[in-house]
């Protein structure tokens, strides 16, 4: 396949398959099995940012200091945009005394309108499709693996958003319908990623830096912290586990791929 089909492919994949088993999840008592996908998320996405994305972006750069120097920036924005929106979350509807949601959501909480998460979730997923278009673009293998570790943190925190939205008072039917239809946004961030980057390939390995960058704060920054929640053996045992299964599935990924000659 052409890197564009590839683009177009696994961010259909990143998005609209994510929703459906999110879906699946969120409508049946499997949903309990979400914190367990948390912690092999967070093995996903720090196996892809720091053994496949990050070393691609020090590489074809040609310059170690400055992909390190994109990546620091890079979390800083991240924080700067994730305290803008709960900025404007606290200014909507006071912050104080909301029973937080578990832990697997992104900072929501239950009284957080239907029509924030939405529009959040829409910023999030067009960013995710401007990472996958820089990966391929970059290599098909790397396309592939950095594509993958999107959708294993796009599931538990599609979960969060149809139980979110379902709190807001919206029907299952309603939930699944605008969440599929934010989920595109993924392709059309890829789409134009890929035609932008195509006239500016030197940017794409600030690109990578970028979505490195963006894997490492969702990962410590967001899911990891609901993971002490839980601070009993047991628990901590198997999240470790757990992490160790994602670095594994995506190192695994990577010699699958290879091995395929894509």
């Amino acid at each position: 396949m052409s890197t564009l089909s590839w683009i177009i492919v696994m961010s259909l994949l990143g998005g609209a398959l994510s929703v459906i088993m999110a879906a699946a999840f969120a409508f049946s008592a499997r949903a309990a099995w979400v914190p367990h996908l948390i912690s092999y998320a967070i093995g996903a996405l720090l196996g892809a940012s720091f053994l496949e994305v990050l070393p691609h972006a020090m590489t074809s750069g040609g310059d170690a200091e400055t992909s390190a120097g994109f990546v620091l920036g890079g979390i800083l924005v991240f924080f700067v945009l994730e305290k803008l929106v709960l900025w404007r979350h606290c200014h909507i509807e006071h912050c104080e005394g909301h029973e937080s949601i578990p832990e697997h959501i992104h900072g929501h909480d239950h009284g957080r309108s239907g029509l924030l998460i939405l529009v959040g979730d829409t910023f999030h997923n067009f960013v995710d499709g401007v990472l996958i278009a820089a990966a391929f673009m970059e290599d098909t293998r790397l396309g592939v693996v950095t594509a993958l570790a999107i959708i294993a943190h796009e599931i538990p925190q599609e979960v969060g958003d149809f139980m979110i939205l379902l709190h807001s008072g919206y029907s299952r039917g309603k939930a699944f319908a605008f969440n599929l239809l934010s989920s595109f946004a993924t392709l059309v961030g890829a789409l134009l990623a890929y035609f932008a980057l195509s006239t500016a390939q030197s940017a794409v390995p600030a690109m990578l830096s970028m979505a490195a960058a963006s894997m490492i704060y969702v990962a410590v920054a967001d899911l990891i912290p609901g993971l002490h929640k839980r601070t009993e053996l047991r628990a901590t045992v198997q999240q470790v586990i757990l992490i160790g299964l994602g670095i594994a599935s995506i190192v695994l990924t990577h010699h699958l791929v290879e091995a395929s000659g894509i």
